[in-house]
């Protein structure tokens, strides 16, 4: 274990992966903290394999990632998030729902990401208040949330959003449309 720890602190991105790789089975609460804080590291790819391997942790491990939704780190925050939709873990939905309001656009479009997949109909208020979030990212997470849900917005919302005229909105408004 004690070698575990020290890989993912400071081995090289290789070192982490391959660690990262075997770690998908683990329910040591040291080791799953430490898989959790490599969400935050500096590769892509690292971030890439922690996220796998704990959506791939067929062990109770809900609790730890839950308590993570508190981070000080934005990134470990949304990807927390992610991770627990792609789990399924309905029982984090209230936590997930709190992130919705995070400072960080990131955190705000992963949370709303999680519950559309988690198909959390309740969240039906957020999504249409999401949808004319400041961030376009957020906007695109909302709008997929409703798309998904085929939750049915007013026509005079539709003419709103679109006049953002960001190419990627104006597909996603027509899918809706066609629904």
């Amino acid at each position: 274990m004690e070698n575990i720890s020290k890989v993912l602190e400071s081995g090289s991105s290789k070192e982490k992966i391959k660690i990262l790789e075997t770690l998908n089975e683990t329910d040591n609460p040291k080791i799953l903290e430490k898989i959790i804080s490599k969400l935050d590291d500096d590769d892509i790819q690292v971030r890439g394999e922690a996220f796998s391997s704990l959506v791939l942790n067929k062990n109770k491990i809900a609790g730890f990632l839950i308590k993570s939704l508190n981070s000080s780190s934005k990134n470990i925050r949304g990807f927390v998030s992610l991770v627990l939709a792609n789990r399924n873990e309905t029982s984090a939905i209230p936590n997930i729902k709190k992130l919705v309001k995070d400072e960080r656009s990131m955190v705000r479009s992963c949370a709303i990401g999680a519950l559309g997949y988690l198909k959390y109909k309740d969240a039906q208020e957020i999504f249409l208040n999401s949808v004319l979030d400041d961030n376009l990212e957020v906007r695109k997470s909302a709008l997929q949330a409703i798309i998904n849900l085929k939750i049915s917005i007013s026509e005079e919302k539709i003419n709103e959003i679109s006049k953002d005229g960001d190419s990627e909105i104006l597909k996603m408004l027509l899918e809706l449309k066609k629904k």
